[in-house]
């Protein structure tokens, strides 16, 4: 095995131009782009306005062709197995409103789900009379595998799973989850939108049909982009609920053929600096190395965990028998608005989960809003000392009875 060379962190900040400005702690919102993701979009819309959009389009055919590449290459696919979109959500609605459900069928997700993808599950049940279902958790606050394969009959059509959920820093054990549904042969749908970018993903190995990501969070990219990844074997089953005549071509006055790619899940207007810009972010992570960052990554954010977890007055929250980037935490007798108001006064960036973004986990287990911070392979250990330390702080502070 390869040796995994360490990011050289002095590098990555001298790249990154917001470095020298905030701590930022809010990776799992936006991170900070490398100067070469700005510099590519900067400079495509130059010449966009110098020679015309279509124009600027048509000279950057191969660049573009390249990201879907990139990309492929980023998560172990291949180009046509990739459509690129302007969100993660997008990507995802474009799979699961393709799908096809009925009454009595069940949909399987976790506990951890996001409120878009719950959401969708809620409005497709009270459409079709679906049943959706929410997977126990196991000892260590993952989910249960046993309870999923437990689960599984022929009226299940659907697993869907939060790789990585949006409230802290749980992995939920997507391998294992993928071997289940293959075995079972129901599709999984996996939303990688908070793990693309900090760990490294194979779709192979995660035997995923499908898998939505966006551009903003860990990949650096810009806001307003995301990829989804299908499978054939799914792919070809499913017809996109809008279609194009760009993931389809009218062949004769009555009659179109769908894409036979994952284009299929694509329309035609783009922002296309915002592609590129993706491009370059998706080419510097696999330049620093997808197993590098992901070290660096889960190494900063046990630190953090462990710092904060000594501080009297404040709770870590995070759950799981593996964890990532994200570190979910409290302080006894404040809100966490108040918290990450103050952070921001320090130019400390943090960000804050609420119930209504995770309702199947926070009322399980009895949670307030929690203070996220979400560390990337930027960050360093004196600037986790100075959040910890302004933390530190607030939890000291007397409080008013």
């Amino acid at each position: 095995m390869a040796r995994i060379q360490p990011v050289d962190v002095t590098r990555a900040r001298a790249e990154t131009p917001g470095c020298t400005g905030v701590v930022h702690f809010n990776n799992a919102g936006s991170a900070l782009p490398p100067a070469v993701v700005t510099d590519t979009m900067v400079d495509y819309l130059r010449t966009e306005a110098l020679v015309g959009g279509y124009e600027a389009a048509a000279a950057t055919t191969e660049r573009s062709a390249a990201v879907y590449t990139s990309i492929a290459r980023l998560i172990n696919a291949t180009p046509e197995d990739i459509a690129i979109t302007d969100n993660a959500t997008r990507s995802w609605q474009a799979v699961f409103y393709a799908l096809r459900f009925g009454a009595g069928d069940r949909i399987l997700t976790s506990r951890a789900e996001y409120a878009s993808n719950a959401i969708a599950y809620l409005q497709i049940a009270r459409r079709t009379g679906a049943r959706v279902e929410v997977v126990a958790d196991d000892e260590t606050g993952q989910l249960d595998v046993a309870d999923l394969r437990r689960l599984i009959d022929e009226r299940v059509k659907l697993i869907a799973v939060s790789h990585v959920p949006t409230q802290g820093g749980l992995v939920n054990p997507a391998e294992e989850i993928g071997a289940v549904a293959r075995e079972a042969g129901v599709p999984f749908l996996l939303d990688a939108c908070q793990s693309a970018g900090q760990l490294d993903l194979d779709v192979a190995r995660l035997r995923c049909d499908a898998l939505s990501a966006t551009g903003r969070k860990y990949l650096r990219g810009p806001r307003g982009t995301g990829f989804l990844y299908v499978h054939p074997r799914l792919r070809e089953r499913l017809e996109p609920a809008t279609l194009d005549l760009h993931s389809a071509s009218w062949e004769a006055p009555d009659e179109y053929v769908v894409d036979p790619t994952a284009k299929r899940f694509e329309v035609w207007e783009r922002d296309h600096a915002a592609v590129l810009g993706l491009g370059a972010a998706v080419d510097y992570a696999l330049d620093w190395g997808l197993p590098a960052i992901e070290d660096r990554v889960g190494a900063l954010a046990a630190t953090l965990r462990g710092r904060l977890g000594e501080v009297e007055g404040v709770r870590v929250h995070d759950v799981g028998a593996r964890k990532c980037g994200l570190v979910s935490f409290s302080v006894d007798g404040l809100g966490s608005e108040q918290v990450m108001r103050t952070l921001a006064a320090a130019k400390i960036n943090t960000s804050v989960t609420h119930a209504t973004s995770a309702q199947y986990d926070f009322t399980a287990r009895n949670l307030p809003s929690l203070v996220r911070a979400s560390v990337h392979y930027y960050n360093t250990d004196d600037e986790i000392d100075l959040l910890t330390s302004e933390v530190a702080k607030l939890a000291q502070e007397p409080r008013s009875s």
